[in-house]
């Protein structure tokens, strides 16, 4: 049954291509006489003709786009009844064959090679002014028709083609629940307060800045104390500890403020800086755990990402995103780099301040300041209910509107609010329970759980992983370069800016190329093979571990989790149910909590690899890397046609 509909769509789709392409044809033979013997008169109706075309055009987008979705809604249904097994056979056999229909759903090459005819001849209209140049020729100069803005978006959502702004945004994890009415977006417009914006990037910067500021030191700092230095794991990894309890309670207060729980992060902050400097002079590695553990119950990335989600308008939704993670990024950068210009030694009464201290002390004023600067610039948006409502039926009645020609009466695909499958359940997207239940954001962890399909978990488990590999690396990198290489503090300082430096050039590659050429599944598996290759080359063999061997490794490894991450978040974000887009437990929460996972343990295992030979250090700290590796490409290999 679902072969003999895909059919339909397919030859409905094949049929109004031709009458377009026909159409657009006869125009075409109109502007030749027109450019032989202008008149203006002609010319306007010509375009008006085209943009004629153009409306008609978009409705069938919009047609092929709510059956593609509604072949994945019916696939996901199979999928609860076989035990998440139907996809995966469905797509293998029907994708994969070489007169496959249902890549014609999904790839629409024709209908690109129809909006390229209509994009053009539009454009020569709107820009040309006598010139006898194309678009093909100019193409940074933007389309000003906005017909043309709507079908480039209606060809970009349905080939998941992006741009780097797009492709940094979805680092994010902000899933979108629906597309929201005009109304929603007014909404979303009034309680919008551009500085209070700011004020969430800036503190998102601030935090990624405490927590690398220290890995160049902590093994310095453990060894001054009277510990070892692979106590580093534990002082690194104790803010991680904190946080993942914070961000289950940070997420649940953002439910009803914004601005106290931001108010409490950065008095944690500011706390907890003071005793990790306040330590050295009390000669107590337990001061400075507790500063550290802190600093990680003042982690507010979950008010930061609910900001973004609830009270951004959709139209800079994205550049926000892309915003946040931007500020991550150069946070990461930012902290070592400060470290490594923090090279002083001198006393202030008796206060000691050197490269161990100073971290805890600029941070400290670092947060003050922000905290003045939040109290007198934030501004509490009105809170309401919405998550807790069912949200629009934005596609009931899409079709009525929108009719192609006189072809189309009844959409092939019925709307999920139009019919209720065989038990009775209406059929949404992931639904649980029937009517409104079904669209209700999930109240627990355990519930949000039930709610993870294997595609989902797998995802999770990359994550883990590229989490894992890359705190291994960042957070032992001080105490392995010293050990084989002698590394002072700001050679270490330099080596972790530059690689935190290659995450925004990384992704913007990635972004506007590599996900244009090759689908995500395909570049999350590839990035993960890489990953394994940079675990592998890591590993100390013989006697002789050379600085190249070291860097290049290092920059393999970390370039490919960014890599993956990007296309691993960007997945999950299509695959992960709606009803983690809001509420406590959405789909941020349970990715900051899989990835805080990877740090606490990848930190504890090189605390515990330092009670065994030095010589062992690395080998051992790399092993569990290359097993959760092996692991998560053998998972990705199990549910690769489930990516679809």
């Amino acid at each position: 049954m679902l072969d003999d509909q895909i059919e339909k769509i397919v030859l409905f789709l094949l049929e109004q291509q031709g009458l377009l392409a026909s159409r657009i044809q006869k125009l075409g033979e109109q502007r030749t006489i027109l450019l032989e013997q202008p008149d203006m008169s002609q010319i306007y109706q010509l375009r008006e003709a085209y943009r004629a075309v153009g409306h008609d055009l978009l409705k069938l987008l919009r047609f092929v786009e709510m059956n593609a979705t509604g072949i994945r809604k019916i696939l996901k249904k199979f999928d609860k009844r076989f035990g998440y097994r139907f996809t995966d056979y469905y797509v293998t056999t029907r994708a994969n064959h070489p007169y496959s229909q249902l890549q014609q759903v999904f790839k629409h090459v024709g209908i690109v090679a129809v909006v390229g005819a209509l994009s053009r001849n539009l454009a020569d209209f709107q820009d040309r002014q006598g010139s006898y140049l194309s678009i093909y020729d100019q193409p940074s100069v933007p389309l000003k028709d906005p017909v043309i803005d709507q079908i480039n978006a209606s060809v970009d959502r349905l080939t998941h083609s992006t741009n780097f702004l797009q492709f940094l945004g979805q680092h994010a994890l902000i899933v979108q629940e629906d597309i929201p009415s005009a109304a929603e977006d007014h909404v979303d417009d009034q309680r919008y307060h551009f500085m209070s914006l700011l004020l969430n990037l800036a503190n998102t910067f601030l935090y990624m800045v405490n927590t690398y500021i220290i890995v160049p030191t902590a093994d310095d700092y453990s060894l001054s104390l009277g510990a070892a230095a692979t106590v580093c794991g534990v002082i690194i990894g104790s803010m991680a500890v904190a946080q993942v309890f914070s961000s289950i309670y940070f997420s649940a207060w953002s439910n009803k403020s914004y601005f106290r729980p931001l108010v409490f992060s950065s008095i944690m902050l500011f706390m907890g800086n003071m005793l990790y400097a306040l330590a050295y002079d009390l000669n107590s590695i337990a001061i400075l755990l507790i500063g550290r553990l802190l600093c990680g119950l003042g982690s507010a990335r979950a008010v930061n990402r609910r900001y973004i989600s609830d009270c951004v308008p959709l139209k800079i939704r994205m550049q926000a995103s892309a915003g946040f993670v931007s500020a991550s990024a150069l946070g990461m950068a930012c902290g070592p780099a400060l470290a490594g210009l923090l090279q002083t030694n001198f006393k202030l009464y008796s206060l000691t301040f050197n490269q161990n201290t100073l971290p805890g002390w600029v941070m400290s004023l670092a947060w003050l300041v922000y905290l003045v600067w939040l109290w007198i610039s934030f501004k509490e948006p009105v809170h309401d209910t919405k998550e807790d409502l069912p949200p629009q039926d934005v596609d009931a009645g899409r079709l009525e509107n929108e009719r192609l020609e006189s072809g189309l009466v009844q959409p092939l695909l019925v709307n999920s609010k139009e019919k209720q499958d065989e038990d009775g359940e209406q059929d949404f997207d992931d639904s649980e329970e029937a009517s409104e239940e079904s669209h209700r954001p999930a109240t627990s962890i355990a519930s949000a759980y039930r709610l993870l399909t294997p595609s989902v978990k797998v995802q999770l488990l990359i994550y883990f992983m590229l989490k894992y590999a890359m705190e291994i690396l960042l957070s032992e990198s001080s105490v392995v370069t010293t050990l084989y290489f002698s590394w002072s503090t700001s050679t270490v300082a330099i080596f972790l800016a530059i690689l935190g430096l290659t995450v925004l050039p990384v992704n913007a590659i990635v972004g506007s190329y590599l996900t244009n050429m090759f689908e995500d599944r395909q570049i999350l598996l590839a990035s993960e093979f890489m990953v394994l290759v940079g675990i592998i080359l890591s590993f100390r063999v013989t006697r002789l571990y050379s600085v190249p061997q070291y860097v290049c490794s290092a920059l393999i490894t970390f370039v490919s989790a960014e890599v993956l991450e990007g296309v691993n978040l960007s997945l999950l974000s299509q695959v992960m149910s709606s009803r983690l887009a809001r509420g406590t437990y959405n789909g941020g929460l349970l990715s900051t909590e899989a990835g805080t996972l990877a740090r606490v343990v990848a930190d504890g295992t090189i605390t515990l690899a330092g009670y065994l030979d030095e010589d062992q250090l690395l080998n051992v700290t790399l092993l569990p890397s290359l097993l959760i590796c092996l692991a998560s490409i053998a998972a990705t290999f199990f549910t690769y046609n489930t990516m679809y």
